[in-house]
């Protein structure tokens, strides 16, 4: 299934280092009871450990949770 993300109304960036090791229900859970967030909703979640080069997603798409895991080749991400 195709996915525009275009269309998200919302986008959260979980502050701090996430531990990378975390799959689709441990991310979960930190969306849900450390920040009391629906995850349910049309948003995407992203999260970064403590390398800047990779990053983790979830998106709720009415059937399932979308998990993304994204690694940079040549380059940083800058979470402020």
């Amino acid at each position: 299934m195709l996915v525009n993300f275009t269309r998200v109304t919302n986008i959260f960036i979980v502050c701090g280092r996430t531990d990378m090791r975390k799959g689709i229900a441990g991310l979960a859970s930190i969306v849900q009871y450390e920040y009391n967030i629906y995850l349910y909703e049309n948003a995407i979640f992203l999260f970064c450990g403590g390398k800047s080069d990779r990053f983790k997603a979830l998106y709720w798409d009415g059937d399932g949770i979308i998990f993304l895991y994204k690694r940079i080749n040549d380059g940083k991400l800058k979470w402020l």
